[in-house]
């Protein structure tokens, strides 16, 4: 189901968190569950991964992420604060160690010049505060706008576990 890349990635994550006593969750727009996904593929996972939300609609981030409707009319959906916010809330309400988040545009629709069909903003709560990442993946096909913020997401959750940020 996932590549290599992708089922490689999550299982050193899983080995890291298990080794650090870390916990994870992730919150998820444009890629719909397929960071949470990829990580319980991982046989193990049970261990370290608390859940994970699809907060597709402005609504879900707000009831589900605790996301402000007001931060998302001021700056959008796919934003860096509404990222930022929607980690925050995921590892609150799913009270893991990290919690990654993801909202982008990945297209072939929906895209605007201020926020272009390939923008994704990332975000990583951890104990030190929240980190973000914005990428620009460009008119890539929807799968693969997908699956390579799957990458990224996992990547940045695995650098703060590293660092234990």
């Amino acid at each position: 189901m996932f590549d290599s890349d992708i089922r490689s990635l999550a299982a050193e994550l899983l080995e890291m968190s298990l080794e650090r006593g870390f916990t994870v969750a992730t919150v998820e727009s444009c890629t719909g569950g397929l960071v949470g996904g990829a990580l319980t593929a991982i046989a193990g996972s049970s261990s370290m991964v608390q859940g994970g939300l699809i907060t597709y609609s402005n609504e879900a981030k707000a009831a589900l992420a605790d996301v402000p409707m007001a931060l998302i009319k001021q700056h959008g959906a796919v934003s860096e604060p509404v990222a930022r916010a929607m980690a925050e809330g995921g590892r609150k309400r799913l009270d893991a160690t990290f919690s990654a988040s993801i909202t982008g545009v990945a297209g072939p629709g929906g895209g605007s010049i201020e926020k272009p069909v390939g923008l994704v903003h990332f975000a990583c709560a951890g104990p030190s505060g929240t980190h973000h990442r914005e990428r620009r993946f460009g008119e890539l096909s929807r799968d693969e706008i997908r699956r390579l913020s799957v990458l990224e997401a996992l990547d940045l959750l695995r650098e703060m576990v590293l660092t234990g940020l």
